[in-house]
């Protein structure tokens, strides 16, 4: 895994390699490609963080070098120990368990080297950078915090409105701040519990302008009241006169006896301008002993998560050493394949949970195609802050393979699982062999960040066919042995993040240009690691040669001068000739 940082102006080489393919890596090199140096590299890191120069493997001790703030700048944000561009403790370390980096604030050990997602200061550093005001995928989001509610407003057509309420009643807690602070935050609610069946209560989004024509809307929702009370969401467009009238009904939740918050998706697929509406519909009051609450609604215009499995009370799990496996229920890919996921709550009695995924027999089997091949799999556990753009989720992927086999029978585990799994009563289906990472997210990581809101850890899980990629892959030419020659190992420990052992790679190359190889004021031009020569020209001269070491004349220049020259002697053949003859 290695990238130039900069744009060098000649093309970006990046290398996204095997072990490397999985999102905080892609994004690490791509911000490298992009302008960023490690943040440990900044000119002020001393203030913030210890080098244990002794502690460095010899000969790699160019990768704790600092710059000067005339040479890369932070662009006016604080020390970020939360940056995806910052060193892990144990980076390039001689010895196994001895740092090379540490924090002066002893808390940020456990964090600095995350790879996660972008942090909240990575990407506002990349807007300041390239002056960026808008993002391409979000749309709305809202947490209800203000007395404005974010510019939503009640319906004009019903009969109650939905409340703007505090949760400071014990079991009506908000998800905003739930866990974090008591009788506080905030939700909307409706209460069923009284007046008549059938009253309803809506609530209208501000109007938006999707630009790409698929949209998923998430939130979470409680159901308190009756299990006959509905939640109903709807789309209202453009009715082609610029009129935003035209209802179309999306989905129905309907309630149920689980009080705890819920997390949902929908797909809108808007093509027009629009307003997205929430419905309360009231079941039976005299059975209702509360009524519907919605919080963190987010609307982002990419496709909803194929699988959505949310563990309950998953602080329990970890603390419980009897627990070692714990499974989801069957889903299903676009394509038909039942698969599930397997968390190893404290794998191997480390601070690590396993998350891995498997194939599941299923209805589909007997049409689809065996082995599934080239299928991507992306596994998220879904860090829960209600900002969509500060979240740092923990994704990964990777490609089913034919390499994938089984260690005890040999047969590729991506084969039917009526063949190569074991029969699992609880989901009356065979489950294939599990493949995933053994160290794919922390406890600590999972208790700082808002991974367990709740107590509920949600996973998301996508399974799909990527054999078209083989048809618009972009060619890879053999890098130039000039780079190569250059490049040194940024990160051995990166092993520690994956499920096979991998080197990140970082140009470490002297610059060509410096200093200028070109003679006569040519201007060097660093062109896949080698120095090329731009010579110039002048009025009556010009360069030329690998350093423009050779002065030429001007075609126009030389001509003046033959034909003056011819000129001359003809001249004084003349004088000297009529000089002769007196």
């Amino acid at each position: 895994c290695w990238s130039m940082v900069g744009d060098l102006q000649t093309g970006q080489n990046l290398s996204i390699g095997s072990g490397c393919d999985y999102r905080a890596i892609v994004e690490h090199e791509i911000l490298h490609a992009l302008g960023f140096y490690h943040e440990q590299s900044r000119m002020d890191r001393d203030d913030y963080v210890n080098i244990w120069w002794d502690e460095i493997i010899a000969g790699k001790e160019h990768n704790f070098v600092k710059y000067d703030d005339t040479y890369i700048t932070d662009l006016n944000t604080p020390y970020d120990y939360e940056s995806l561009m910052h060193y892990e403790p144990l980076s390039f370390n001689k010895n196994e368990s001895v740092p090379t980096i540490t924090a002066k604030i002893p808390v940020f050990d456990d964090i600095i080297g995350q790879r996660l997602d972008f942090s909240a200061i990575d990407l506002e550093r990349l807007n300041r950078m390239y002056n960026c005001t808008s993002t391409h995928t979000f749309l709305d989001q809202c947490s209800f915090e203000l007395e404005n509610i974010c510019g939503m407003i009640q319906g004009t057509k019903h009969d109650q409105d939905w409340v703007h309420q505090q949760g400071s009643v014990m079991g009506q807690e908000d998800h905003t701040l739930s866990g974090r602070c008591r009788d506080a935050g905030y939700f909307m609610y409706f209460n069923t519990n009284s007046g008549q069946a059938d009253e309803v209560a809506i609530l209208e989004s501000r109007i938006l302008y999707p630009k790409r024509t698929q949209q998923c809307l998430q939130f979470f929702y409680r159901t308190t009241g009756s299990p006959s009370d509905k939640l109903i969401i709807w789309l209202k467009e453009d009715d082609g006169t610029g009129n935003i009238r035209k209802m179309r009904k999306i989905q129905t939740f309907q309630a149920d006896s689980d009080s705890n918050w819920k997390i949902a998706h929908v797909t809108l697929n808007a093509q027009k301008k629009f307003r997205y509406l929430f419905q309360g519909l009231k079941g039976n009051p005299s059975s209702s002993l509360g009524g519907i609450a919605i919080d963190d609604v987010t609307l982002t215009e990419t496709p909803c998560p194929t699988a959505v499995w949310v563990i309950r009370n998953f602080s329990k799990i970890l603390e419980n050493s009897s627990i070692s496996l714990v499974e989801s229920p069957r889903f299903y890919s676009p394509e038909g394949y039942g698969f599930g996921i397997s968390v190893f709550p404290n794998y191997q009695n480390s601070s690590y949970a396993r998350v891995a995924f498997h194939l599941c027999s299923g209805e589909n089997d007997a049409v689809l195609e065996w082995p599934a091949l080239n299928r991507q799999v992306t596994l998220t556990v879904l860090d829960q802050d209600p900002d969509v753009l500060k979240r740092m989720s923990s994704s990964k992927s990777f490609t089913t393979s034919k390499d994938h086999v089984s260690s005890e029978s040999g047969t590729i585990i991506w084969d039917k699982p009526s063949i190569a799994g074991r029969f699992d009563e609880s989901c009356n289906c065979n489950r294939s062999v599990a493949r995933g990472w053994n160290n794919f997210i922390s406890n600590s990581q999972l208790r700082r960040r808002s991974f367990l809101k709740n107590d509920d850890l949600i996973i998301f899980a996508e399974f799909n066919d990527i054999i078209h990629l083989n048809n618009t892959e972009v060619p890879v030419e053999p890098v130039q042995s000039a780079l190569m020659e250059g490049l040194v190992l940024e990160r051995q420990k990166r092993a520690a993040e994956d499920m096979e052992p991998v080197q990140d790679q970082l140009p470490y190359l002297p610059d060509p240009c410096d200093p200028n190889p070109c003679q006569n004021d040519g201007v060097c031009v660093n062109v896949k690691g080698k120095a090329s020569c731009r010579c110039p020209s002048e009025q009556a001269f010009f360069f030329t040669g690998e350093r423009c070491q050779s002065r030429q004349v001007h075609g126009n220049i030389l001509g003046m001068l033959i034909g003056g020259i011819a000129g001359t002697i003809v001249l004084t053949v003349v004088l000297v000739s009529m000089m002769a003859r007196r």
